[in-house]
């Protein structure tokens, strides 16, 4: 179990340490660096998101406990140290739904929709947020944009680990996975 925290949560400070990358290279000079703002409200928010979301896959591998998928929900600690983060947190675990195979068809439709519409709206306001030098129509502009992009879609991928397949002690698949498989014509794993 310590493992997978400690996994998780190198993963989160990885992550959030790119994160306030990115944040630097949209804003540019006006950029400033502070022990609270960073380290307080970006840095440490991602270890516990990591911790929270490793957690998660202890759990899954491990039989799952009631109440554990609501682990999917982690990125919303950014949007509590930094209420401007929630568009962060609202996109990944609409992401992470998204490729879960867990729901309705429909939901997760309109989830990977909702997730996606970050490309068409940083196309549209990047060069309000940063000015005309990470215009897409630039080399640094269209870094930033992939550099987005990929960090939404990494957060994303680790918010669908709440939604995966339980999987037993035994290391044999569950009921559960079983009444999914079926449904969706996958095959299923023998122990």
């Amino acid at each position: 179990m310590y493992a997978k925290l400690a996994v998780g949560g190198v993963c989160g400070l990885a992550w959030a340490t790119g994160l306030r990358g990115l944040m630097a290279q949209v804003a540019g000079q006006e950029s400033t660096v502070s022990w609270i703002f960073t380290f307080g409200f970006i840095l440490f928010p991602g270890v516990l998101v990591g911790v929270l979301l490793g957690w998660a896959e202890h759990l899954r591998t491990t039989g799952g406990r009631r109440g554990w998928r609501w682990l999917a929900l982690s990125p919303f600690l950014f949007a509590i140290f930094n209420p401007s983060a929630v568009g962060v947190a609202l996109l990944s675990t609409a992401g992470g739904y998204a490729v879960s195979r867990r729901g309705p068809l429909w939901a997760r439709i309109a989830s990977g929709l909702f997730a996606m519409a970050v490309i068409p709206l940083w196309a549209l306001i990047a060069e309000a947020a940063g000015g005309p030098r990470i215009a897409l129509d630039t080399p640094r502009g269209a870094w930033i944009a992939v550099y987005l992009y990929s960090f939404l879609a990494v957060l994303a991928l680790a918010c669908a680990i709440p939604y995966r397949a339980v999987v037993s002690q035994s290391g044999s698949p569950t009921p559960e996975y079983v009444d999914l498989a079926l449904r969706e014509g996958d095959e299923i794993p023998s122990a």
